[in-house]
């Protein structure tokens, strides 16, 4: 089965996250299939970045959110869109 989830990069107490589409048997930062965004949430507000078509794609074969990116999403879709 084929999960979005969050992979962690960036220094001790400073997060970066991508929002990667993986194997859900495979590790949190283990190899993935393909990245489909960014969640940085030490910016104010967190910067969420994504591939809007690749998400649905993903979406659409079946792959489920973890319950984190699921709200990550959330966030976006909240967010007011910039030009």
């Amino acid at each position: 089965m084929v999960k979005l989830r969050l992979a962690r990069f960036g220094a001790k107490k400073h997060p970066f996250y991508r929002i990667v589409a993986v194997d859900s048997r495979g590790k949190r930062d283990g190899r993935y299939l393909e990245q489909v965004g960014t969640y940085d949430p030490m910016q104010t507000p967190a910067a969420i970045t994504l591939v809007a078509e690749r998400v649905l794609y993903w979406q659409s074969v079946g792959a489920q959110p973890s319950e984190s990116v699921a709200q990550v999403l959330r966030m976006a879709a909240k967010a007011p869109v910039s030009k």
